[in-house]
């Protein structure tokens, strides 16, 4: 129970802030998301969810609703008469994605002096948040997300919500995949700068030296998660 203020008392700064707890549901969907993106489930793992239940102590019926969210956020596939599993991409599709994100982000790269300075300041805030998770302790997943940001914004240069939705769509199909590489890669700082010369670049006014670099930056994302996807099924 909260105490009430005294009268003429300053009211606390914190006295507006507010959480909401996480929901049972969303707890078993976040540690799934953290096992799938630490490599301890690898794609085309069966999520089964007695197993899941019994290891987490909830119902059945919650792990379902888990599995649910994770197969609408592109993390799984859920397989008539087969259950769900965790997604698996061949090569084939993720050079897909990746020539696909090449088309919509350098459509935003290329309208940086006309896109708008809250566009602008999301590229710089996403490559501050990314830069700042350079040797920390973060989750794969963490990485992961705050690497994927950059790549929104610049898409978001573009100025379209239905361009973002269909990013949105392109990442969810490569963050297992993207997890797997940057696990591997473990290359933070090169990633970083990468991603500074091509603000750079921008902040300069040259959009076409900034898309060239993105083409090819996408091209390296594109031959390593190939590789890496490859692998992994060569080993199986």
């Amino acid at each position: 129970m909260s105490a009430t203020p005294r009268e003429g008392a300053p009211l606390s700064p914190f006295a507006g802030l507010r959480i909401e707890p996480m929901t049972t549901v969303e707890r078993v969907a976040e540690e799934l998301r953290r096992s799938l993106f630490e490599g301890e489930l690898e794609p085309g793992t069966p999520l089964r969810e007695v197993a899941i239940a019994d290891a987490l102590g909830v119902s059945r019926s919650t792990v379902r609703e888990a599995l649910g969210v994770l197969v609408a956020e592109g993390l799984a596939d859920r397989l008539p008469n087969r259950g769900t599993q965790v997604r698996r991409l061949d090569s084939a599709q993720v050079a897909d994605v990746c020539r696909a994100r090449v088309v919509v982000e350098s459509a935003g790269v290329r309208r940086w002096p006309d896109a708008a300075e809250e566009e602008r300041q999301e590229l710089r805030d996403a490559l501050s948040a990314y830069s700042d998770l350079r040797g920390s302790d973060c989750t794969t997943a963490e990485f992961v997300a705050a690497h994927l940001r950059i790549h929104r914004a610049l898409a978001g240069l573009a100025g379209s919500s239905r361009l973002l939705a269909f990013v949105d769509g392109l990442h969810a199909e490569v963050r297992l995949a993207l997890a797997e590489v940057d696990r591997a890669r473990g290359n933070a700082a090169e990633q970083v700068h990468s991603h500074s010369h091509l603000l750079d670049l921008l902040e300069a006014g040259d959009t076409e030296a900034a898309a060239a670099e993105l083409a090819a930056h996408l091209e390296e994302a594109e031959e390593s998660m190939t590789d890496e996807v490859e692998r992994r099924l060569r080993a199986e």
